[in-house]
């Protein structure tokens, strides 16, 4: 099926998307898919069976070369030295000078070399920035892997099959990935030829459930996308991927931590190396600056829905919701929000919705994780 052309991008798969009549939206420049007619029933089936996501949005890039290392030792801000590994992850952030988090993405060792996997709306801006650090290094390469950035090769797709049947799915659908789906440790990955090409298979996620992230050729997508379907996924949309990793209390780039706010402050402290004197961009305002802010969940416990940038009133003063939404599995409106110093687990608060003080209490997330309710 085509369909007319716009000014957002698309993904590799937006045609498969179209064909099978999702709504599509306008997601950060994008067109992507929202849901495919029900987005409760896509997050259920994701808990409970297996999802399918296009993530082709996001952007890889390998850092090639002898420098790799020492270049991701200056810009990110967890230690790439926990990569004990070939194939092993670890997730951080980017900082800038102020020690503001730039953008937040995953580091995959794949020796010789290292990939990075960064989110879609900061990829070109994150691109301009890395090889601006990079003019440093002698022997280092940077090569994204998405069509539309400057200097791609070999661009490739990205799917995310996630839930509890998810990599029994996928072994189904590519069999060249059954031992993979075996053997893989969690926040591990592996390329491996195919018939589709080479594929990496991350058993990394967002949505709180078992299952990996498949990069895969672009022009191979697509096929992938149905084999996948024909083995028993279900395509769901970004709705409900945004509630999947919000009930998995996961942040979000661009509403949960910016490129003002500090990691500290935005629950992200576990991600920063502050066990070694390594000088990585920003670790010097950061430690300045301190943390300022608690960042924890919230429950409603009045009738109505948590959305974003609603007013947290506290025993310590006001705080903000950060991300907010209605939980299916829950049936429970819950939210991430960033409140004073001193705000406690367990603590009743009010949040200003419509300029009513309803009552909320404050706990720890994740909200689930695997199936299970955690609050």
């Amino acid at each position: 099926m085509s369909v007319a052309p716009t000014n957002l991008k698309r993904t590799v798969l937006f045609e498969t998307h179209a064909s099978a009549k999702a709504k599509l939206v306008d997601f950060g420049g994008w067109e992507m898919p929202v849901n495919y007619g029900s987005q409760i029933e896509e997050h259920l089936a994701t808990r409970s069976s297996c999802g399918l996501f296009d993530v082709s949005h996001m952007a890889a890039v390998d850092v090639i070369g002898s420098d790799a290392k020492a270049f991701l030792q200056k810009v990110v801000a967890n230690d790439v030295n926990k990569l004990k590994n070939n194939g092993q992850a670890l997730y951080g952030c980017l900082l800038n000078e102020a020690g503001h988090v730039i953008d937040d993405l995953i580091v995959y060792r794949l020796d010789p070399n290292y990939r990075i996997v960064i989110n879609a709306g900061t990829a070109a801006s994150d691109l301009i920035w890395l090889n601006q650090q990079a003019a440093a290094f002698k022997n280092l390469e940077l090569i994204p892997r998405r069509a539309d950035l400057p200097n791609q090769k070999n661009p490739q797709g990205m799917i995310a099959v996630q839930g509890p049947k998810a990599l029994e799915i996928i072994a189904r659908a590519i069999p060249e990935l059954s031992n993979a789906c075996k053997e893989l440790g969690v926040f591990h990955a592996a390329c491996i030829n195919t018939a589709l090409g080479e594929i990496m298979i991350a058993r990394t996620g967002y949505t709180g459930e078992d299952g990996a992230e498949l990069l895969i050729p672009a022009g191979n997508t697509s096929a992938a996308w149905d084999l996948l379907v024909s083995a028993g996924a279900k395509p769901a949309g970004l709705g409900a991927r945004d509630t999947l990793r919000l009930e998995a209390g996961m942040n979000l780039y661009g509403q949960d931590m910016n490129d003002q706010v500090n990691p500290l402050d935005a629950g992200l402290g576990w991600t920063i190396d502050r066990t070694t004197d390594r000088n990585f961009i920003g670790r010097k305002a950061m430690e300045s600056e301190g943390q300022r802010s608690v960042f924890l969940g919230l429950i409603l416990q009045d009738k109505g829905v948590l959305r974003a940038h609603q007013v947290v009133k506290t025993a310590h003063g006001d705080g903000e919701i950060t991300s907010g939404t209605f939980s299916p599995s829950l049936e429970k409106s819950i939210a991430l929000a960033r409140m004073p110093m001193g705000t406690k687990i367990g603590d009743q608060v009010k949040v200003v919705i419509r300029d009513k003080e309803l009552n909320a209490v404050v706990v720890k997330a994740p909200f689930v994780r695997h199936g299970k309710a955690l609050v």
